[in-house]
């Protein structure tokens, strides 16, 4: 019942946020006198304060209607290419001349961990110069009727490979924290059977894929906990009247829980910040607020199948980077990927996946040929700051745009004897 007692206390706020709301538009009005003093700033900043801190923040737009492609502003449209019931695959539609040479198809694998596809739109917007950007979008489960059937880790294997397929020949993968394993499980798979769609590059960011190394909080919580805390603790029914009623879900609420208690002084003190940025009218700093706390606030729940499986394969049993994953029965070999290219991007201090758990994928992946593997740690950031931030978009975005270049198919022949000679040098 608590998630039930959650959406009640939710709904039993709603006059009281629609009340505050309304102080917010009285003592904000540049028309009323009492606004531009102090105590007016106050009461208008603590009810606006109180509004957002008890709203329910709906999924944010990308937003991403512009770009720059060779130096010339171009129109950007959106277009889901390929839907499933927990997941649309979403196309970034440059308006680019047709009759200029293609830009490589990139695949960005958003994780599915409590946020939306939407907190990757730095990503998005960085890569959009470079390449044909497609995202998976994945869907709030609690939005998902029963009769659309279960979505696990299996599953979203099963998904990541028939958007290879559906996107075609000479993709690229980037896949952001999450998807790591399941993507790097989905490549194997497709190397395994000689599946001709498979990605030309994999760049795996900020994964746990061996959580063995450099253990975080995070992964210790997991270990320590074990699976049948998980599945007594988090594991709730979605409430009426949302369309997945009844369906067993990891809520939102309590992932984003989880998140600010890791940093819970941070973000009382930027609340307090954000109340002063409004008292004293600076209108820049208290948008700034507003737009990260759009983004980060706005969470998604899970299906309980999906969290629970992947808490026990990747935190719990450390199945991958021990040979003991499968799928559907089979299991993951990622000794048989040869043909991919693998780049591998960490943060120095990201407290979610430590330093060498992405890494790791460089030891499994023991058929890649070295000139096809690189690894890059990117001083100074977190793991927020792997892929978006200024350091991204000026560090990482050009190793991505580099290597996903190098390693497409139709320049793979030619870059591939220039390396060669380099290294006899």
């Amino acid at each position: 019942m608590f998630y039930q007692l959650y959406e009640m206390n939710h709904a039993a706020l709603q006059p009281a946020r629609l009340y505050a709301d309304a102080v917010r538009l009285f003592y904000s009005n540049p028309l009323n006198p009492i606004s531009h003093t102090p105590w007016g700033r106050s009461i208008a900043a603590s009810a606006e304060l109180f509004e957002r801190t008890t709203r329910r923040y709906g999924k944010p737009a990308f937003g991403l209607d512009k770009t720059v492609v060779d130096w010339k502003s171009v129109a950007v449209t959106e277009r889901t290419v390929w839907s499933k019931p927990f997941c649309n695959l979403v196309r970034f539609e440059r308006a680019v001349p047709a009759a200029r040479k293609p830009d490589p198809k990139l695949l960005i694998v958003a994780p599915m961990s409590g946020h939306y596809a939407t907190l990757l739109r730095g990503t998005v917007e960085a890569m959009l110069p470079y390449a044909d950007v497609h995202i998976t979008d994945w869907v709030d489960a609690r939005m998902v009727p029963l009769a659309d059937g279960s979505f696990d880790l299996d599953d979203y294997i099963d998904y990541v490979i028939e958007m290879f397929h559906a996107l075609g020949p000479d993709t690229h993968v980037m896949a952001v924290c999450q998807p790591s394993v399941p993507v790097l499980a989905a490549v194997a798979l497709m190397e395994t059977r000689g599946d001709p769609f498979v990605p030309s590059t994999m760049t795996l960011m900020g994964g746990p894929i061996d959580t063995r190394r450099n253990p975080t909080a995070v992964n210790l919580l997991a270990e320590e906990k074990g699976i049948d805390w998980f599945r007594d603790n988090v594991v709730m029914r979605a409430p009426w009247p949302v369309p997945g009623f009844g369906r067993e879900v990891y809520p939102g609420f309590l992932q984003l829980s989880g998140f600010m208690s890791m940093n819970l002084d941070r973000h009382i003190i930027a609340h307090k910040d954000f109340f002063m940025h409004l008292v004293k009218h600076d209108g820049d700093n208290a948008e700034k607020h507003r737009d990260f706390y759009d983004e980060y606030l706005a969470v998604m729940d899970l299906t309980a199948e999906f969290y629970l499986q992947t808490v026990d394969t990747v935190f719990v049993r450390h199945a991958l980077p021990k040979g003991e994953m499968t799928h559907r029965g089979t299991r993951i070999d990622t000794s048989a990927i040869r043909n991919v290219a693998l780049f591998t991007v960490e943060g120095e201090n990201d407290d979610i996946s430590g330093l060498g758990q992405t890494k790791a994928a460089q030891d499994l992946c023991v058929n890649i040929p070295a000139d096809k593997k690189a690894h890059y740690i990117q001083p100074a950031v977190g793991h927020y700051g792997v892929f978006n931030g200024s350091r991204f978009r000026s560090e990482i975005v050009p190793r991505i745009v580099d290597f996903i270049t190098s390693y497409g198919r139709q320049n793979r022949v030619a870059v591939k004897p220039k390396l060669v000679r380099t290294a006899k040098r």
